[in-house]
């Protein structure tokens, strides 16, 4: 979730780190820094907030070391202030953290016993001292890193710099993502390719465990039991994702726009478009004989994996169980010997994902991942991977990835119900049909936002909003809730229409808009059922539909008009009017749309 950076070069780094940092913005956080080594000795810059401020802190105080790390933080130990920013340091030791020391406390305690003196409230500053106490007891360097290593709980990746060093960094991870960048004379380290991205396209991606050492000229790689480790170079594909707002005021706006491209994409991957069917990657398993299927997600993806239960028992008529990654792994479910496991992830670093796939896979479960990054850990963890090929997703709060995630995963469902028998080949046509129209009925949406602002208009003047949907629109409720909550900030709550007369109507009244999503689908009279329930207690009611306003049968504030899709797809097209209504109110509530308050792209910590 925090962003780090690392350059080991002959010129001056610092500006360099900083743009690596600017494209790492994406991942959220509260407050940035670099450090380098300048004539033998450390130098950090630090402050809190966005990088401009760190920036404005470099033009004053510049930094001319040809060695350095940078970080931008996202806090889960201690406040979000300069004296908490990375990188942490000692005398002897700078380093910089993503991911949570779990055992930092009785480190600490340990070390303050030892004549450490600590600083700041974070976990982080453990790995200083330890390091540094290793160091006074005369190990080198890299010997120091590895007895530290040896020490620490927890989920982290770690870049590492020294005092005297000039040639010399360490990186470590475990849990959470690291890449290194091969240059002409120069390394570079990031938690992600982008970050590298304009300095090199040859990246060694470190493995679970891995701890490396960085010269200019050399990369040294040790696995987890410190054996010297082969991480074989490959050609990195972000110099393709350095992308812009274009003609966008804010990237979720760019991204919303781009769906129809993106859907295209993924489908082009699963559908023979030739021949009207479903073409899935080798998944090395009998879909036909698979007792059981277990989806895990966490947030938004959570959301996919739960319309993907409606369609593959639907369809497939395989049973599914869904839960909470963060749930799922706590709970010790019983699963059935030969089950199929499908991980929702859009970064594919989700640490509750990542712990829920690996207790999936001891308990003799095959794995299937939907990512959209395909060299991340859960991807290279699986057995299958399906890519959801959505390109970057810069904005936190997710939209093009999850419709590319419901995409693969209906393909999935169809492709399971085909091998089953459940569906003929005449109905996978027709549901592949219907999906490749999916691109052109959201782009005809995207046409005119005019009703969507003005929805917009009228949440801003609540501060408590519900959703309402039935079968396979419930799920879209909830994420429709939670679009509005992460950017908006306006309180939100998605509900099954059918659950409203067992608690929440109480909520009801003339200040307390529901907006329903309601296609013209099989459940349809039974929703305008609940509708009108809402009406009778003053309710504002604003519908979501692709049928005229009077089959409300009641007085509407708000009426969005939809294209008329197949039951199949609805969940993909009505996933575009939560996300504007989102967006635009989130625009005139004046919030940071692409990095609302408190909240990381990449969940990478527990």
């Amino acid at each position: 979730m925090c962003g780090i950076v690392g350059i080991l070069s002959t010129r001056p780094v610092a500006a360099d780190l900083v743009d690596a940092l600017r494209r790492l913005e994406y991942r959220g956080y509260d407050s940035a820094g670099i450090a380098t080594v300048e004539g033998g000795h450390l130098e950090r810059r630090r402050a809190e907030g966005k990088l401009r401020n760190l920036e404005s802190r470099l033009l004053s105080e510049p930094l001319e070391g040809n060695v350095g790390i940078g970080h931008t933080r996202w806090a889960t130990h201690g406040k979000p202030t300069e004296r908490n920013a990375h990188p942490h340091m000692t005398a002897r030791v700078s380093v910089v953290h993503n991911g949570i020391i779990e055992n930092f406390r009785e480190l600490r305690e340990e070390l303050t016993a030892a004549g450490h003196t600590f600083e700041t409230d974070t976990d982080t500053e453990s790995v200083v001292h330890l390091i540094t106490d290793e160091m006074d007891k005369g190990r080198s360097p890299v010997d120091a890193v590895k007895a530290a290593l040896s020490r620490l709980k927890g989920a982290f990746a770690l870049a590492i710099i020294f005092a005297g060093e000039d040639n010399l960094m360490m990186a470590a991870r475990l849990g959470s993502p690291l890449v290194i960048g091969h240059g002409d004379g120069e390394m570079y380290l990031g938690s992600d390719a982008i970050a590298i991205a304009p300095f090199t396209d040859t990246v060694t991606y470190l493995d679970e465990g891995d701890y490396a050492v960085l010269h200019r000229d050399r990369l040294e790689v040790f696995d987890k039991d410190g054996r010297p480790a082969v991480r074989t170079p490959v050609k990195s594909q972000a110099n393709a994702l350095l992308i812009d707002k274009g003609n966008h005021r804010h990237f979720m706006a760019k991204e919303i726009h781009e769906q129809p491209e993106v859907i295209s994409h993924t489908l082009a991957h699963y559908v023979d478009m030739a021949q009207g069917v479903i073409r899935m990657p080798e998944m090395g398993i009998d879909l036909a004989k698979i007792p059981r299927i277990t989806i895990a997600a966490c947030g938004t993806a959570f959301y996919a994996g739960l319309v993907a239960k409606y369609w593959i028992e639907r369809y497939a008529r395989v049973p599914v169980e869904i839960d909470i990654a963060s749930e799922l792994r706590y709970r010790e479910a019983p699963l059935p010997e030969g089950g199929l496991a499908v991980f929702v992830s859009q970064s594919g670093e989700t640490a509750d994902t990542l712990a829920t796939l690996r207790y999936c896979r001891e308990n003799g479960q095959h794995i299937a991942s939907v990512v959209n990054v395909r060299t991340s850990t859960i991807a290279r963890e699986s057995d299958v991977v399906l890519p959801t090929l959505a390109g970057p997703e810069i904005g936190v709060a997710s939209t093009k990835a999850f419709t590319c995630q419901l995409t693969a995963l209906a393909c999935l469902a169809i492709a399971i119900g085909r091998a089953r028998g459940a569906i003929d080949e005449t109905r996978e046509r027709e549901l592949v049909r219907e999906l490749v129209e999916v691109p052109r009925q959201i782009a005809n949406q995207l046409l005119d936002e005019t009703q969507f602002e003005t929805l917009a208009h009228l949440l801003t003047k609540t501060r408590d909003v519900l959703f309402l949907g039935r079968g396979v629109s419930f799920p879209l409720a909830m994420e429709g809730a939670l679009k509005l909550k992460e950017i908006s900030y306006l309180h939100a709550e998605g509900y099954a229409a059918g659950e409203l007369k067992h608690g929440p109507i109480a909520l009801i009244d003339e200040n307390v808009p529901v907006i329903v999503v309601a296609p013209r689908d099989s459940l349809f009279d039974k929703t305008v059922s609940n509708v009108q329930e809402v009406a009778a207690r003053g309710g504002q009611i604003m519908l979501i539909t692709d049928a005229p306003s009077e089959e409300a049968g009641c007085p509407l504030a708000a009426h969005i008009a939809m294209p008329l899709a197949h039951e199949f797809t609805n969940p993909i097209v009505y996933a575009i009017p939560i996300q504007l209504i989102a967006y635009h109110t989130a625009v005139l509530m004046g919030t940071d749309v692409d990095q609302p308050r408190n909240l990381a792209k990449s969940v990478t910590v527990e």
